[in-house]
């Protein structure tokens, strides 16, 4: 609907349960992200099997709910306000159909012929209206999510406004993968897909009522490092990929059970 921190994504924001769980799958244990300005933060993670229980760092503490071999919950913990966000996953057998917050929003999914998925994200203003901020549709290729294309509904009338994102991939192995049950986080961008995305192109186009035209692209590129398994030790981006208005990190280390 996501180089991005790994816990900005999982508070906006990964296998099936029948996914095999051999000696390959690795589950990472920490994450090291580094900031142009050579600040960095640690992510350490705990895992029940390939369950994930939690993930914490200095800034946020984020634990797991699964039921039935699926994410059902995840509860995020700002340390410096202590206010906790909950994120409810409901499904229809292994589909995600929605994700709803307790800040007041909501995403819905639904799955079309042609193997995309589209979307309709909504919130409740202050009257307990629901409003529509944004709709989109999710495309896969090989396990990978490969674009996002999506619509904004809370532009300023008479203009309309789009916000594009697509992924090229490499084919080595995402170790988030190898999570049981987050492939099917729709909401977490390129983290749900088997390999690792080494390109990101961002578009944004804004029409206004008199026709004029507004448009920008940005292309952010990665370089991997692998271990001798094809897994990632090392992320190094030429710029950092934002999501949701959000700055990046410009270099990820990987470190694994």
């Amino acid at each position: 609907m996501r180089i991005y921190s790994f816990f900005s994504i999982l508070v906006l924001v990964l296998v099936s349960c029948t996914k095999d769980s051999g000696s390959d799958a690795r589950l990472i244990k920490k994450l090291v992200e580094i900031s142009s300005d050579g600040s960095s933060i640690t992510t350490l993670f705990a895992y029940n099997g390939n369950e994930i229980v939690k993930a914490d760092n200095e800034l946020q503490h984020v634990e797991y709910t699964y039921t039935n071999g699926l994410i059902t919950k995840i509860s995020t913990k700002n340390k410096a306000t202590q206010l906790t966000v909950v994120e409810e996953f409901l499904y229809d057998k292994d589909k995600l159909v929605s994700v709803k917050s307790s800040d007041n929003f909501m995403i819905k999914y639904t799955y079309n012929a042609d193997e995309t998925v589209s979307y309709q994200k909504t919130k409740l203003n202050d009257k307990k209206e629901e409003i529509k901020v944004y709709h989109g549709v999710l495309y896969f290729k090989d396990k990978n999510l490969i674009k996002d294309k999506r619509t904004l509904d809370d532009s300023p009338a008479g203009t309309v406004s789009t916000y594009n994102v697509s992924y090229e991939y490499d084919l080595q192995k995402n170790s988030f993968f190898n999570i049981l049950g987050f492939d099917k986080l729709l909401d977490h961008n390129d983290l749900i897909s088997v390999n690792n995305s080494y390109i990101g192109v961002v578009e944004s186009n804004v029409m206004s009522a008199d026709d004029q035209i507004s448009s920008s692209a940005n292309f952010y590129k990665s370089i991997f490092v692998y271990d001798e398994e094809g897994y990632p030790i090392e992320k190094v981006a030429e710029a950092a990929m934002p999501t949701n208005g959000k700055s990046g990190y410009l270099k990820t280390q990987y470190f694994y059970e």
